[in-house]
């Protein structure tokens, strides 16, 4: 398995991967044509250096895995950098074979490297096996996170 940064290439992939998640099922559009929006995000992440849109894939590159890492400079921690983790998926097919694993483990790494003094991810509460997932890799509920979808 390799860990690269994605490219456009890869995001009709990581787009399927995003829509044929219980959740994403509702809010996400994939297909041979992507709608533009997702394009238009794309070169944000891309062209953004606290961003990272990250892919795992397979020995043909066939990606099988995604993240996104965003870094946030902040002043709480004597002006630590926080790397917060958001959309984790592992493709269905890859599922149950530790990449989920491996991609976080890497994901930690890549976050101390950038200076991250702390690692943050939120989880929607209907995913419980997520949610017992990042508790065994070691992150804790220590916070309650509210969102407000506009």
């Amino acid at each position: 398995m390799k860990i690269r940064t994605a490219t456009k290439d890869d995001l009709p992939k990581i787009v399927q991967m995003l829509a044929t998640d219980v959740l994403g099922r509702t809010r996400e559009t994939s297909g041979d044509e992507l709608p533009e929006s997702y394009l238009k995000a794309f070169d944000q992440i891309d062209n953004d250096p606290n961003n990272e849109l990250i892919v795992m894939t397979d020995e043909k590159d066939e990606v099988c895995g995604t993240l996104q890492l965003t870094f946030i400079p902040g002043l709480t921690y004597q002006g630590a950098i926080r790397a917060q983790i958001e959309a984790v998926r592992i493709h269905d097919d890859w599922r149950g074979q530790g990449l989920g694993k491996i991609l976080m483990k890497w994901a930690i790494e890549r976050s101390q490297k950038r200076g991250a003094r702390i690692i943050q991810l939120t989880s929607n509460k209907h995913r419980t096996d997520a949610i017992a997932f990042y508790k065994k890799l070691g992150f804790n509920d220590s916070h309650e996170g509210m969102k407000i979808v506009l």
